[in-house]
């Protein structure tokens, strides 16, 4: 009793100890860490900043001298005998050549000759040739000055064409324009080869040359608010305004950028560069993981040196050991006959599936007739109709009713092919089309049913075309069946009536709103097979199925009970692509 009484003392002090000095090696680890990041960051900081001003002193000199080689070029060419004689003469037909052999000298991206009406009647790319620019900039102004002028022109692509243009006189008589383009393109393929984003903005703040082409033609401001911030750089481009409202170490993820402006020395242009911190962090990490390497080896040999203390009660667990072996092998053994047991709920389950596709089968088969019962109630009507009008020798009015019958015909068709955009993607017929259209066109195929029924319609559209990207007989198959349902949904509704609403915002969406019971499930409305319907009256497959289309159009089919009761199903679908940039 005396040894046990003085050994557990020994330990604890022991214990006590290695508590102390595990407790002083953290904190110097962590002393020692955070003295050799702070450091380590101000100074690979310090040698990235200075290269980033490198290379923006490097671009700005590349963008200088390519405008000043180019700007001596227009005053040599006005005093070129050939183009001179070739504007008097009329006489162009060397003058394109003429063009080509100074473009292929001078390095230049084109040149133009203009008449003194604006006509081009020579140049280095011969499609232009014939072409009008009186109302361009670089002709205007160069007729208003006697010197050589700078212009920039924004084309409908969103590109940007850099020109020097002076006026060619003969005898204080303008006779012409001669136009140089600048290849300041070049510089953007030069920048993407880098990790910097590049900005070239001129007197007014607007974006002239970008690593991101979206950013043109933009202030900085507009290019951040339009563009999305998948990397750390345009992350940082939110939050950073200048370098020196960073801290050293802004972002210790490497985040942070630093943003660096200069003038480019031409008509106030100013030249910006963002450099991400990234590669400061991957080098100042790189050092802390061997502090940190080196500090973990310590920790491991302090804990080697407490572990050979515990050997001592190794026996003791090695005897709990034996137990646990033979609670393993019995586990083992239940573990065995839990897998055999899977193996056959395995084959349950495959009968089961194999089950559900006869039945889903046999739902398709009911689903043809769901969606073929539509139109062929309204060719007997049409029929109807026709047969009355013959009868009444009023056959352009049959013609008439003839002409939807075939409509009618080739949308049962279309509607057995749609069918299958359940089971794999459609949308192969995709065309701009008018929403109010299909919503008319809708309407006037359950035009017969809302006869039999009394149902009070009200359809509010827009004045205006509402144009987006669809298929119409899809699109068209979706409204059907959501009028379909608000028909069934208000049978024992005293005064049925269904509202369709087509609204137009940031998106198109076109509402049906019924005053019937409403939807009692609605996280299982949307599912295959769900029905509320009595047997034989629907499949379950009308909404999943509509679901699906509006999907493959990029839109969304979303329904929700109304406020003052009955079922409200929204149908929003994006803008045809012409009709969001007009917007925009």
């Amino acid at each position: 009793m005396s040894d046990q009484t003085n050994t557990a003392p020994q330990q604890s002090g022991m214990s006590w100890r290695a508590r102390a000095f595990m407790i002083l090696l953290v904190v110097i680890a962590v002393t020692v860490i955070w003295s050799t990041n702070k450091l380590l960051t101000e100074r690979f900081t310090d040698a990235t900043r200075s290269r980033a001003e490198v290379r923006l002193a490097l671009y700005s000199g590349n963008i200088l001298s390519e405008l000043q080689r180019n700007q001596i070029v227009p005053q040599l060419l006005a005093r070129d005998p050939t183009l001179i004689g070739a504007l008097n003469s009329g006489d162009f037909t060397q003058s394109s050549q003429r063009l080509i052999e100074y473009r292929d000298e001078i390095g230049a991206l084109g040149l133009m000759l203009m008449d003194s009406d604006g006509r081009t009647v020579a140049s280095t790319d011969r499609s232009q040739i014939g072409s009008t620019h009186r109302g361009q900039p670089y002709f205007v102004e160069a007729q208003r000055s006697s010197d050589t002028v700078f212009s920039t022109n924004t084309l409908e692509s969103g590109g940007r064409v850099f020109a020097y243009s002076r006026k060619i006189e003969t005898g204080g008589d303008t006779i012409g324009v001669i136009v140089v383009e600048v290849d300041l393109k070049k510089f953007e393929a030069a920048w993407a080869g880098f990790a910097d984003a590049v900005v070239v903005a001129d007197s007014e703040g607007i974006i002239l040359l970008s690593t991101e082409a979206r950013w043109r033609n933009k202030t900085e401001e507009e290019a951040l608010a339009t563009r999305s911030v998948p990397s750390a750089i345009q992350r940082a481009l939110r939050v950073t305004a200048d370098w020196a409202a960073l801290p050293v170490d802004a972002y210790l993820s490497g985040q942070g950028v630093m943003r660096q402006e200069t003038r480019v020395g031409f008509q106030g242009w100013r030249l910006t560069s963002f450099t991400t911190f990234a590669g400061v962090r991957e080098r100042v990490n790189s050092v802390l993981a061997l502090e940190i390497m080196g500090f973990a080896i310590l920790m491991a040999l302090v804990f080697y040196l407490v572990s050979r203390k515990a050997r001592s009660r190794l026996r003791f667990f090695q005897a709990e050991s034996a137990e646990l072996r033979q609670l393993n092998m019995a586990l083992q053994r239940e573990i065995a006959e839990r897998e055999k047991a899977e193996a056959h709920l395995e084959v349950a389950e495959q009968t089961i599936q194999q089950s559900s596709k006869l039945a889903a089968l046999g739902e398709m088969s009911a689903a043809v007739s769901h969606e073929l019962n539509q139109p062929l109630a309204a060719m007997k009507t049409y029929l109807a109709g026709a047969k009355l009008l013959l009868q009444r020798r009023r056959s352009d009015e049959a013609l008439s009713s003839f002409q939807r019958i075939d409509d009618l015909i080739e949308r049962m068709g279309a509607i057995t092919r749609q069918l299958k955009s359940y089971a794999r993607k459609g949308g192969d017929a995709v065309e701009p089309i008018d929403v109010r259209h299909s919503v008319s066109s809708a309407l006037a195929m359950m035009e017969p049913q809302l006869r039999r029924r009394e149902i009070a319609i009200a359809a509010s559209l827009p004045r205006d075309p509402v144009m987006i990207e669809a298929d119409k007989i899809r699109l068209e198959q979706v409204l059907i069946n959501l009028l379909r349902n608000a028909l069934d949904a208000t049978k024992a509704t005293k005064d049925p009536e269904v509202k369709v609403l087509v609204s137009v915002g940031n998106d198109v969406v076109v509402t049906v709103r019924d005053n019937g019971g409403g939807i009692e499930d609605l996280d299982s409305l949307f599912e295959p097979f769900y029905t509320t319907k009595a047997p034989g009256d629907g499949t379950g497959l009308g909404l999943a199925i509509s679901s699906g289309i509006v999907n493959d159009l990029g839109g969304r089919l979303t329904a929700r009970n109304g406020q003052t009761g009955g079922a409200v199903f929204e149908i929003s679908l994006p803008l045809a692509t012409g009709v969001s940039q007009a917007a925009e």
